[in-house]
């Protein structure tokens, strides 16, 4: 649900400018999705005021080490954003393939709903999805912002929103730091790239509040959101 917040900053963005690229990941790329296929500010905000957001995260009846939340709300969502809505600009997804957690991008043809599905499949939280043979999870564990990605597909300059700031148990982000390390890869490096970052200064708050929606924070989130593009911009043009 902090997703809320990409589309705050999307407000205060699509009125400066419209994107030659979009690249997303983890919910981010459910947000690019709407956005790289034109869709305006308004209906990306009216998605994450609509109560129905709330099914995308069901908890599981019974609960499974590997999957907290039922997958098929997602899974629904997904589909329905690739039949309903077309990319007009390039767009491109980062997964992380299992269990070495690989960072790969995925582009524009390429893209079907279970890499959108993917993308978002925080390990317990959702279960990996098995796309051509392999497992993938979560595109934005290693890197929640893939300039990278972004760079590979050409970009000299990039904005990114950062919605990943949140406040978790000690033993996730024990886990966290765990992974991290653990895994031997990293993101490949951005060189080259003018990068305009957007951020929360403070954390949206613990990270079970982005798993309820609650109006009151996701219209605070989305407030954070367009106040901190806001300020973003002027900095860049100031």
């Amino acid at each position: 649900m902090f997703g809320a917040y990409q589309a705050g900053a999307w407000k205060a963005l699509s009125r400066e400018f419209a994107p030659d690229m979009v690249v997303g990941v983890s919910v981010g790329a459910l947000n690019g999705w709407y956005i790289a296929s034109g869709a305006s500010a308004d209906d990306l905000e009216r998605h994450w005021l609509d109560p129905v957001s709330a099914g995308l995260m069901a908890y599981r009846t019974p609960l499974l080490p590997w999957s907290i939340f039922d997958p098929r709300p997602l899974e629904m969502r997904a589909k329905f954003l690739v039949e309903n809505y077309k990319p007009r600009v390039d767009f491109g997804v980062v997964l992380l393939q299992l269990p070495r957690l690989q960072p790969k991008l995925v582009r524009d043809g390429e893209i079907g709903w279970r890499h959108l599905v993917a993308t978002c499949s925080i390990p317990a939280v959702f279960p990996p999805v098995r796309i051509g043979g392999a497992f993938y999870c979560d595109g934005g564990l290693l890197e929640p912002t893939p300039i990278w990605a972004a760079a590979a597909m050409g970009a000299t300059r990039v904005v990114a929103v950062n919605c990943s700031r949140f406040i978790p148990p000690w033993v996730v982000g024990m886990m966290m730091k765990g992974v991290c390390r653990w895994s031997r890869n990293s993101a490949p490096a951005a060189s080259g790239v003018e990068v305009v970052m957007i951020s929360p200064k403070d954390p949206f708050g613990r990270m079970y509040e982005g798993a309820v929606w609650r109006q009151e924070n996701i219209e605070r989130w989305i407030e954070m959101g367009e106040t901190d593009a806001i300020t973003a911009l002027r900095a860049v043009t100031s």
